[in-house]
């Protein structure tokens, strides 16, 4: 009966004049026609003039036409006003929506696009200022560096050199995500996506994260603390096979395996976990650490920009990977979320793959 009436309701649309300008400008004629043939039959069974009678109807219908073009041009005139504002940089003003019909909606449309538009504001402004702040802080560190080599303070060393070249490759990893982030954000990443097998792929994946784990043991960068960490590959079945991008896939494991192994504890155990989807060339992903986990305040803000969470002991990180893990991840029409995990932080990713192609 309820889906009834709204389909009764909707039908009528084009005859209310509170939810359609086309009925309430037929309404407007309408009316003017009735004023003046009831002015004509009064003139008719009295001895008032017919002149007077038109006067009478034509301004009875200019009243009423104002009237009428007055309500029907508020909000556009509103509108007006909050686009100079906003052309001004004062994005908090709002159309006041008070008609149901289509200039009510174009006022509500009008709303959400402002209200995107500070949202963007916003988050530009939020962006450079994080950015400044990160840039600001590894070049600060390679110029003390520096400096103190040049003074004489430092001897050019393999320590001092060390400690520029850790500051050194911390910068060109922001700048990098930083332009990950770019292309993400201006569509200028298409996905590759094809069928590969999972094992080999992920495996390749852990070699190279392990094989960096190293690299930084020997030099003794500080940015990864522990190197200890043992990366294990669960993969069910063995020749399980997905359809998704390589290359965005890639960025998602790394990113996803180098902020596991940041919080996992000395001696640690990082599981990566793969299993097949419900549908033709889906997959379900696990990153599983033995760290603090984290805390159900921050797991809805974990994978936004610059945010590291609230937990003490950070390690300096640039908040990036995550957010360029959930970019890649949407990009694929997945999932990702902070799964319940009993014991450290399980991160668990859905991609959607691809229905086989049949003949």
């Amino acid at each position: 009966m309820r889906r009834q009436r709204r389909r009764l309701w909707a039908a009528l649309r084009p005859w209310d004049p509170f939810r359609s300008i086309k009925a309430a400008l037929q309404g407007l004629v309408l009316l003017s026609v009735g004023i003046t043939t009831l002015l004509v039959v009064v003139a008719i069974h009295s001895a008032t003039e017919i002149r007077v009678i038109t006067i009478f109807s034509i301004i009875a219908c200019l009243l009423i036409t104002q009237i009428m073009a007055t309500g029907l041009t508020a909000p556009l005139r509103e509108m007006t006003a909050v686009a100079r504002a906003m052309v001004a940089g004062d994005y908090s003003r709002r159309v006041t929506r008070v008609r149901r019909d289509e200039v009510g909606e174009l006022a509500g449309t009008f709303n959400q696009m402002a209200a995107d538009l500070a949202a963007a504001d916003r988050h530009r402004k939020e962006l450079v200022a994080n950015v400044s702040h990160e840039l600001k802080t590894p070049i600060a560190a390679l110029r003390a560096v520096l400096e103190n080599v040049v003074d004489g303070v430092s001897a050019a060393d393999p320590e001092t050199m060390r400690l520029a070249l850790q500051q050194t490759e911390r910068l060109g990893k922001l700048v990098s995500q930083l332009l990950d982030l770019s292309r993400l954000d201006s569509g200028a990443v298409r996905l590759d996506a094809k069928r590969f097998e999972v094992w080999p792929y992920l495996s390749a994946v852990l070699k190279t994260a392990s094989l960096g784990m190293e690299s930084s043991k020997a030099t003794g960068s500080r940015s990864r603390p522990r190197a200890d960490v043992h990366l294990h590959l669960d993969v069910s079945p063995p020749e399980l096979v997905a359809y998704a991008d390589g290359e965005r896939l890639h960025q998602v494991v790394a990113n996803l395996v180098d902020n596991a192994v940041k919080h996992s504890p000395p001696g640690g155990r990082v599981t990566v976990r793969a299993r097949s989807g419900p549908l033709p060339g889906s997959l379900d992903l696990d990153v599983r650490d033995e760290g603090p986990g984290i805390p159900e305040a921050d797991r809805s803000r974990v994978f936004e920009r610059f945010h590291r969470g609230s937990h003490p002991g950070g390690d300096g990180g640039t908040g990036l990977g995550l957010a360029i893990a959930r970019w890649a991840v949407d990009l694929h029409g997945g999932r990702i979320e902070v799964a319940e995990s009993p014991r450290g932080c399980r991160i668990h990713v859905t991609l959607p793959g691809a229905p086989v192609a049949t003949r």
